[in-house]
């Protein structure tokens, strides 16, 4: 991978760098058994990023119309540069899984025929060096998406106790050696608070031996950091409360998971919703990246698609948090 900190999102979109993952078994999953004419409605994108999904699914679906939120301004600037050819068809606004209720009430969206989540860091922000998500290029350690939220992953690596860090390293990274790598951060940093990307890569690394096959070793750490700075569990849990009240009766979720533990959240809540009545799940287990896409794009080994079709009597009713703009609970 080459680093290219100093080029503009712009070059990095038209270098291909960000690539949607499962882009066609995405689109089957939201059309579901209807034809590609009758899907008609609001498809909702909660995680926009550059609009690579978005656009597809614009294309694919002539009668849809589509409303994208995320919260980094930086990828929201592309995406609506991306989504611009399709008019009044596609909408977008800024803010988390959280608040996508809040913002369809601002909208004046009421119901949806799909959402699709596709989660984690886009390939645009893991990029570049300067918004301190990678171990691979040398930058400030920071990994917030919405960079004017407080906490950043140097506020993490520096404050935390020591059985703190080791149990979000063990619990939102799989790193089982989170104990030794803890310490190792603990003492580092007795000396000297850590404030770059590389400085705590080198830690890590030494913690646990150096480099161990195609895998860095301070991969689990920056996913476990990444995903703290950012509430990427708490988001996802009420990501999936709004679908389940947006969508109407036969409306498909789509959900794009590249953690083990995201997955397994995201299993066991549809499961059991899916045996209360509210949800009927599409396939048995989830849907991978063949070879020829793991190939041409190594950031989608670990990806996992899970679909589910709402099942509900009666319309969606608006909830409070939808009229108040609060994030859902």
């Amino acid at each position: 991978m080459k680093q290219h900190g100093g080029d503009t999102m712009e070059h990095e979109s038209e270098r291909g760098i960000h690539v949607p993952v499962l882009l066609e078994e995405t689109l089957e999953a939201l059309r579901g058994e209807r034809a590609v004419e009758e899907l008609e409605g609001w498809i909702l994108d909660g995680t926009l990023g550059a609009g690579g999904h978005a656009r597809a699914i614009l294309e694919a679906f002539p009668n849809v119309r589509l409303f994208g939120v995320d919260q980094d301004p930086e990828i929201l600037e592309l995406a609506a540069q991306n989504l611009a050819p399709f008019g009044d068809r596609a909408r977008i606004a800024r803010g988390r899984i959280s608040r996508l209720c809040a913002l369809c009430g601002e909208a004046r969206i009421e119901e949806a025929v799909g959402v699709l989540f596709d989660l984690g860091a886009s390939s645009l922000q893991l990029d570049r060096p300067e918004r301190g998500f990678s171990f691979q290029f040398d930058g400030p350690l920071d990994m917030r998406m919405d960079p004017t939220r407080r906490r950043t992953a140097a506020a993490i690596v520096n404050d935390w106790d020591e059985a703190d860090l080791a149990d979000l390293f063990y619990y939102e990274g799989g790193e089982r050696r989170s104990r030794r790598v803890a310490r190792a951060i603990v003492e580092a940093r007795r000396r000297t608070p850590f404030q770059r990307t590389a400085a705590l890569a080198d830690v890590v690394a030494e913690a646990l031996g150096g480099k161990r096959g195609r895998i860095h070793p301070a991969t689990k750490v920056f996913q476990a950091l990444r995903r703290a700075v950012n509430e990427e569990g708490d988001q996802l849990v009420r990501g999936l409360r709004i679908a389940e009240h947006v969508l109407v009766d036969g409306g498909r979720l789509v959900i794009l998971t590249f953690h083990s533990g995201e997955d397994g959240v995201v299993k066991r809540t549809l499961r059991e919703r899916a045996r209360e009545g509210h949800w009927q799940l599409v396939g048995k287990k989830p849907l991978g990246p063949g070879a020829t896409e793991r190939r041409s794009n190594p950031r989608a080994r670990s990806a996992r698609l899970r679909a589910a079709v709402r099942t509900r009597t009666e319309a969606p009713k608006r909830h409070a948090a939808c009229d108040g703009g609060e994030d859902f609970p």
